[in-house]
């Protein structure tokens, strides 16, 4: 799916056919995680930078949005489609790790592009960002 194309039910899906079939049980969408996905994304098409901190760490982000579990990011800059972020990911031995752990039960995902007609290396910006209990980490 395109960005323009994508819904909460499409990314869901996506996402949990990746996990499917590498035999991994459905993470549930959430919704404060997108909010901390979206942050990611946002700040890295504006400052047309792929990074996990710009500025701002992953936990920051996801407190602001108020989820307090254990949390992993995973992120992309341009893939035109969600299929091809999520393919890269699983090539990436680190990002396979995020995706498909067992410790995260829930998800949010934002991709994010650079405005305007400015000149872009990627363009497209994706983040995934994976919760869970901090418990199953222990």
């Amino acid at each position: 799916m395109a960005p323009v194309e994508l819904t909460q039910g499409g990314i869901l899906e996506a996402i949990n056919a990746a996990r499917a079939a590498n035999g991994k049980p459905p993470l549930r969408y959430n919704a404060k995680l997108e909010s901390a996905a979206r942050a990611q994304a946002n700040l890295m098409a504006s400052k047309d930078t792929l990074s996990h901190n710009l500025g701002t760490t992953l936990r920051q982000r996801t407190d602001k949005a108020g989820y307090d579990g254990a949390v992993g990011e995973n992120v992309a800059g341009g893939q035109k489609t969600l299929d091809q972020a999520i393919a890269g990911w699983l090539d990436s031995p680190a990002h396979r790790s995020t995706l498909l752990s067992t410790k995260f039960e829930e998800f949010g995902l934002a991709v994010a592009t650079v405005p305007g007609d400015r000149k872009s290396r990627y363009r497209v910006y994706w983040a995934f960002v994976a919760g869970g209990p901090v418990s199953a980490w222990f």
